[in-house]
């Protein structure tokens, strides 16, 4: 069985509007984008492993106080994560996907309820700025919802 590594395990109220989310900051980030904050994330022997096992039982102490699991990367290993987003939907919660990439395969998209895309440009900004290249969507309806993000 493969398995992500994440070095920051967090629960967040800002990354995904409206959603109380357990957040994995997976390792391993092929990307490398300049100005990344995540940079301590790029080598993929970094952090514990993120085993099935591991996220049931966070999931479990979460009970009813997430309404989310959101990953921070992890689709460059797409049979590692895919069990995870399964183990998550299965457990009645949203999934969101935080990806540097334009686009995301379909099986894991499959597996989203929310998806971010794009790679961090400084020059841009973050999804807080209107001028950013970064896509924050609702996949059960195909919205942006890039204008939650904004002051």
């Amino acid at each position: 069985m493969q398995s992500l590594r994440f070095i920051a395990e967090q629960v967040v109220w800002q990354e995904v509007p409206g959603e109380v989310s357990l957040a994995f900051t997976v390792s391993g980030c092929p990307l490398r984008c300049p100005g990344c904050h995540s940079s301590d994330s790029w080598d993929a022997q970094q952090g514990l492993l993120l085993t099935d096992n591991y996220l049931q039982q966070r999931i479990t102490q979460y009970e009813n106080l997430i309404t989310c699991v959101l990953f921070f990367g992890g689709e460059w290993r797409p049979e590692a994560l895919l069990p995870l987003l399964k183990l998550c939907r299965a457990a009645g919660l949203h999934t969101c996907l935080y990806s540097g990439l334009d686009a995301v395969a379909e099986p894991i998209t499959a597996q989203l309820t929310f998806l971010k895309t794009g790679p961090w440009i400084r020059e841009l900004g973050g999804l807080d700025s209107p001028t950013t290249n970064q896509v924050f969507t609702d996949l059960r309806t195909g919205k942006s919802l890039n204008h939650l993000f904004l002051s």
